[in-house]
């Protein structure tokens, strides 16, 4: 069973549509709950759990329903794509919507990284968090997103270290600009024709997943062009 995160729209989505047509069962989370409901529509095993990942509660209570939904099938990979953008130069970024950006990102990565690793770390489970090649280089114009994703980059490294041994395995994946709807709620006005789709992004990362028994992908970048 595979949990996907962010999954009402973009990558998240593409991820899910295409491991259910494989037959997988997949739970997709996102606040949105009509969103999610739409996505769910493509598959009879895709199945839609609403959450707010900035929430403390609201990731106890994803694992627990999951727990309950899941009918006794083990989880076996989580994929954290949840996450959103805000651009522009330093001097114009608003303070309230820096912190939303910060929540949106760090925090429910934290929290959803602590929470698995409290339920899962002595189980063989992948955790796949998908960041943004913003967090391997500086780019101007999206200092905060940098900040942002820089500190994801380096939580889940250092929780790797406390992992050292145990049979849950993180993978960071440092996608590259996609055409989605991230853009224009991000407000960054930009042409993204020459830009990755979400469903080949997916197909991509999906084919880069797949491990043998004794080794897996650490790190991924999808890079465009």
């Amino acid at each position: 069973m595979i949990l996907i995160t962010g999954a009402s729209s973009g990558l998240g989505a593409a991820l899910a549509k295409r491991y259910a047509d494989l037959g997988e069962q997949v739970m997709i989370s996102g606040r949105n709950q009509a969103r999610l409901a739409d996505v769910a529509q493509a598959s009879k095993n895709l199945h839609p759990m609403a959450a707010d990942l900035c929430d403390e509660q609201g990731v106890t209570a994803l694992f627990d329903n999951l727990t309950t939904m899941s009918g006794g099938a083990a989880l076996d990979t989580v994929i954290h794509c949840a996450g959103s953008g805000y651009f522009g130069p330093i001097t114009e970024q608003q303070t309230d919507e820096i912190h939303k950006l910060l929540q949106n990102n760090v925090t429910s990565c934290i929290l959803l990284v602590r929470e698995l690793v409290k339920r899962y770390q002595d189980t063989p489970l992948n955790l796949v968090v998908v960041m943004s090649t913003a967090a391997q280089q500086p780019k101007a114009g999206e200092s905060t997103y940098c900040a942002a994703k820089w500190a994801v980059r380096g939580f889940i490294e250092s929780v790797r270290l406390e992992l050292k041994g145990k049979p849950m395995k993180i993978i960071a994946v440092y996608p590259g600009g996609m055409d989605t709807g991230f853009w224009p709620s991000s407000g960054k006005s930009l042409d993204t024709s020459s830009f990755m789709s979400a469903d080949e992004a997916a197909e991509m990362l999906q084919g880069a997943l797949k491990a043998t028994a004794h080794g897996h992908i650490a790190d991924i970048t999808i890079a465009r062009g």
